[in-house]
């Protein structure tokens, strides 16, 4: 749609927002759902309030390795009047909505999507006609789910575009499906550096990459004093990875990382947690732990740790996994972690994106659709509701439905000044086809937004929600006035 069409729609979805009765039924359970399907639509994620209604599609077996050969045929409909009687645009949006995936991630992505999707077909659809369906596929955020998923959504389900995926195994392995069938692919919150160093003309990101969030990371332990960190990861690839880039960046800046290994899935961490133990016990000077672990894996950790001894203290700062940023499956999961740190990445904190005016009618509307004025949308929440409208965008724009119109409309968007103005921020992407990475710049600059931030917050109440944590990182977006409280402190100021 034209922007000026997102803009009054979302002018008038505020209002409406504020005004609005009920949203749709509450999940369950918002936390962890351990079951190894996809939850039901009435059980498990608001249920929509727009037509086409979303379809689920379960996940099956496949290649996590797609060869890059010559363009597999996808079924999409090359252009508007091939849609059909329905004249309905879909859109895949590959998440994890089962174990061992990150499921409370993949519920809050799908919950923000229903709500992009409902906002664009409010306004008439694409083009102001065409509505939008997302197609949701759930992944487990396990890499050969995540090529079965690609398969599934280009040549059965015909969608023109894929958003979405919150893990990087699986995103990985997703950017191989879309580049073999030469499919538009905007990764919402898959952080591996070889999705986008890959430079396949296909895909693009706006979510940081793991070298941006280890930089990050180094950083804020050597602003803090941080003289030694324990980084504790799964045995796995990507695990491994990540913890590898943050101790290379930790040991620019001098300072000592021990990388602790986990088994994934694993349920009983009393073996880490005491290894753990033991190695901050003889330590002197200020110390940190680093959660690198994800999903339900990250939620036993934190809580077995702090159950073991290996605790936030005045010496020892603690950074629980992203996911901390939903604050009601934290407080369920993890009942003791008051003062624990946390990661949020994105183009502002939370405190600034909710005087975003952007960003206003999706946080009203997030509210009601999990009916908890306390929830606040997740850092990747806010991601895959941009990424949705983005592609609808694009769509708008390229006035067409064949891949390479898409894709040349998604990579004109090349500097502020030309890109597209969302919650979060203006998206945009330097480089890509038209002008390449240069030489003083990662591979993974391609086709990657350059803005996205990180920032570290800290919980000091028991149960407190997200949008009442102090920033403490960076200094200059501080809002208690200080860089860490210590356990049974309280802030002195609380913007």
């Amino acid at each position: 749609m034209k922007r000026w069409r997102f803009w009054l729609f979302v002018g008038l979805m505020l209002a409406g927002a504020l005004a609005a009765c009920q949203g749709p039924a509450e999940p369950e359970t918002a936390g962890v759902t351990p079951q190894a399907t996809v939850p039901s639509e009435a059980a498990a994620t608001p249920k929509p309030v727009a037509t086409p209604a979303a379809t689920v599609t379960q996940g099956a077996e496949g290649t996590a390795e797609a060869e890059a050969e010559p363009k597999a045929r996808a079924c999409a409909p090359p252009s508007f009047a091939d849609l059909g009687d329905e004249g309905v645009v879909k859109i895949g949006v590959p998440l994890p909505l089962s174990a061992p995936g990150a499921v409370a991630a993949g519920q809050a992505m799908k919950t923000a999507v229903q709500i992009a999707a409902d906002q664009v077909n409010a306004t008439g659809g694409v083009m102001g006609k065409y509505p939008v369906e997302p197609v949701f596929y759930d992944t487990a955020g396990l890499p050969e789910r995540g090529a079965a998923a690609m398969e599934d959504l280009l040549a059965q389900e015909c969608v023109v575009a894929v958003v979405g995926e919150y893990h990087s195994a699986a995103g990985r392995a997703e950017k191989e499906v879309a580049h073999k069938y030469g499919i538009p692919i905007v990764f919402a919150a898959a952080w591996s550096d070889a999705i986008t160093a890959a430079q396949y003309p296909e895909v693009f990101r706006i979510a940081p990459t793991w070298s941006l969030v280890a930089q990050s990371d180094a950083q804020f332990f050597k602003d803090l004093g941080v003289t030694w960190a324990a980084l504790v990861t799964a045995s796995t690839d990507d695990g491994l990875s990540a913890a590898d880039a943050t101790q290379k960046q930790l040991a620019a800046l001098g300072i000592e990382a021990a990388i602790f290994q986990t088994d994934p899935g694993a349920q009983d961490f009393s073996d880490t947690v005491a290894r753990l133990a033991q190695a901050l016990e003889p330590r002197s000077g200020r110390a940190a732990v680093l959660v690198l672990l994800t999903g339900e894996d990250a939620f036993h950790f934190q809580q077995q740790a702090v159950e073991g001894g290996v605790a936030s203290a005045e010496d020892l700062i603690f950074v629980a996994n992203p996911l901390a940023a939903d604050a009601r499956a934290f407080w369920q999961n993890v009942p003791d972690g008051n003062y624990m740190v946390f990661r949020w990445v994105g183009g502002g904190s939370p405190s600034a994106l909710a005087r975003r005016p952007a960003a206003q009618a999706f946080v009203q509307q997030y509210h009601q659709a999990w009916q908890d004025d306390a929830r606040f949308p997740e850092h990747y929440a806010f991601e895959a509701y941009d990424a949705f409208l983005l592609v609808a965008q694009a769509i708008e724009e390229a006035q067409s439905l064949k891949a390479a119109d898409i894709l040349t409309a998604l990579e004109a968007y090349d500097s502020p000044e030309n890109g597209v103005p969302l919650a979060q921020g203006t998206y945009y992407f330097p480089y890509g086809t038209r002008r390449p990475v240069p030489d003083d710049q990662p591979a993974w600059m391609w086709h990657q937004w350059p803005e996205p931030r990180v920032f570290f917050l800290q919980y000091w109440q028991v149960g407190q929600p997200l949008e009442e944590a102090c920033v403490i990182w960076p200094a200059a977006e501080r809002t208690c006035g200080t860089d860490y409280l210590a356990p049974g402190t309280q802030p002195e100021v609380h913007e």
